[in-house]
């Protein structure tokens, strides 16, 4: 499916006249699962752009993702899958998922972004984390007592996510339904009728789980209950909900907190040991662990923000009697960020070499930082030496664009490293450095292009290009320029001098491939502008500012 471009922002008036970047953003939706090949939306249509350009004007797309997954046909400008998304791999559980792509075009240099929202399919039924639970549950308790049971899960999301359960028919147990504060559910086994164990030592039940998709998938666990004689007391947590504060990258070990649940009984019946519930997901078990004597909370494995800001961990307490019932608590863990990411540069595009007489404002690269902290952290700031002819000017957030502060001279400097430092505003603060290479006017630059029209048909119409002999400052003209014979582009062999060589002429001639073939030329006048003034071409009635104008 496609959207309608929607602008990201105003185009901007550029600070030097030279600078003119499109900036507009465009958003898709695709379903995961797609095979290679599978249309996604016409891009070049979308942006307005001439396919039939898009080779010539270096039409790519830069990703931030590990897997090419998207790619674009530079024949129809169609935007198609490159291989195949799995949704639950690129972005986990979270509730929106996108692949967040920037379009970059030359001959003007433009800049698009591209969000492709990947859309959940139901795919993965839900699952519990054993096939059979075994429950070990009084006599005496009483009708309302709830047991949790442990959850389900579902990789998918949105409505194909877990979405109810259901319990088989019995004479004493219903089930009720809990939701968490994001959204998940989980199920409780109620007493409802006494148990009398005397009649029944067990009581078999299955629990199913069904998805919200479309067709439904389910999963199922078998319940075994076995009744006990038991402990008429249950341990009593001192709260019912527990807060703690954990720095990210706190070292495997570190405290969080410590439960604390008391016993009226006496003896194994009053002692009590903690755990995670059948609540706690895998996760949290991964990354805490629960001393079942003492009831220290700890950190077990590495901890990242980025990835979290809270825990819920849902915690339980149970005496050692033969017939104990678990009581439960929950304990919220906050995460505390740190700046622990080095900022990221991305060079997504670079113009180099540079012709010695660009003007002040040419665009030579433009540059995208990130920083996957939050906050202070994760705001960046961007610098260049002071003592090069470049400026670093800020386009729109994140961005920048490296251009000329003035003009170069290639005798001088015939190229310059400049190294730019990203460095976020935490503490204390991290910073990456990225050197780009710019070179003054090295030989094999486009300089011109001719072109010529045939007013014929078929092979009397198609036209190739050719330069003349000759010479310049008696050598011969085929040592300074080039000719593409298809299209008519010029090239520069060497690196011109403007102090030794200020013009020269050059014969191109066109000629069709008609039987006989017909031909004509033309002279292409090559003037080395070394002013900041205009230039006036009387042939085609355009000024050029500074550079060579032909």
């Amino acid at each position: 499916r496609r959207r309608p471009p929607i602008p990201s922002c105003e185009k901007s008036r550029p600070a030097f006249p030279w600078l003119d970047l499109v900036l507009a953003q465009i958003r898709y939706s695709i379903p995961e699962e797609l095979e290679h090949g599978a249309f996604v939306g016409n891009i070049a249509e979308d942006l307005g752009l001439d396919v039939a350009k898009l080779s010539a004007r270096r039409f790519r797309i830069v990703s931030g993702a590990k897997k090419q997954y998207l790619e674009v046909n530079l024949e129809n400008g169609i935007l198609f899958v490159n291989e195949k998304i799995d949704r639950e791999e690129l972005c986990e559980r979270s509730p929106s998922c996108f692949l967040h792509l920037q379009v970059v075009i030359e001959n003007p240099l433009e800049l698009y972004r591209v969000e492709v929202e990947i859309l959940d399919v139901n795919d993965n039924s839900p699952s519990f984390p054993w096939s059979e639970f075994n429950l070990d549950i009084t006599e005496s308790a009483a009708p309302g007592s709830r047991f949790p049971l442990e959850s389900a899960q579902d990789q998918d999301v949105g409505t194909n996510s877990l979405r109810s359960y259901q319990l088989s028919a019995n004479q004493h147990f219903v089930l009720n339904i809990q939701t968490r504060n994001d959204g998940s559910k989980f199920a409780e086994l109620v007493l409802d009728t006494p148990l009398d164990r005397e009649q029944q030592k067990k009581h078999e039940m299955v629990l199913t789980a069904y998805d919200g998709g479309s067709p439904e998938r389910s999963g199922t666990a078998l319940i075994t209950i076995t009744v006990l004689d038991a402990n008429d007391n249950v341990p009593v947590f001192d709260r019912s909900v527990y807060r703690a504060s954990l720095v990210e990258n706190a070292p495997r070990g570190t405290l969080v907190l410590k439960l604390n649940a008391t016993d009226l009984d006496e003896g194994s019946n009053g002692e009590v040991t903690y755990a995670f519930s059948g609540h706690a997901p895998l996760k949290v078990r991964e990354l805490f662990s629960v001393d079942p004597y003492t009831g220290e909370i700890r950190v077990k494995g590495v901890v990242d923000y980025e990835k979290a800001s809270v825990y819920e961990l849902y915690v339980q307490a149970k005496d050692r009697g033969p017939s104990a019932v678990a009581v439960h608590s929950k304990v919220l863990v906050d995460i505390l960020d740190v700046n622990d990411n080095a900022p990221e540069v991305i060079l997504t595009s670079v113009s180099t070499p540079v012709q010695e007489d660009a003007p002040p404002g040419t665009v030579i690269a433009v540059i995208s930082v990130m920083d996957r902290d939050s906050g202070e952290n994760g705001n960046v700031d961007c610098q260049i030496p002071s003592n090069v002819p470049f400026q670093l000017h800020s386009s729109f957030k994140n961005y920048y664009t490296l251009v000329t502060s003035e003009f170069l001279d290639r005798e001088a400097v015939s190229e310059y490293n400049i190294t730019l430092t990203a460095r976020d505003l935490g503490s204390p603060s991290l910073s990456t450095k990225k050197t780009i290479l710019v070179q003054n006017n090295a030989p094999g630059a486009s300089i011109c292009s001719v072109t010529a029209f045939d007013p014929d048909s078929n092979q009397n119409a198609y036209l190739s290009y050719s330069i003349l002999e000759g010479q310049i400052q008696g050598m011969p003209v085929s040592t300074y320029v080039s000719i593409n014979s298809d299209n008519g582009n010029i090239y520069a062999l060497r690196s011109f001098d403007y102090e030794q060589l200020r013009n020269f002429q050059i014969q191109v001639q066109a000629q069709d491939a008609g039987f006989p073939p017909l031909s004509s030329n033309v002279t292409v006048n090559v003037f080395g502008a070394a002013t900041t003034e205009p230039l006036y071409c009387t042939q085609c009635g355009v000024y050029t500012w500074g550079g060579v104008h032909y």
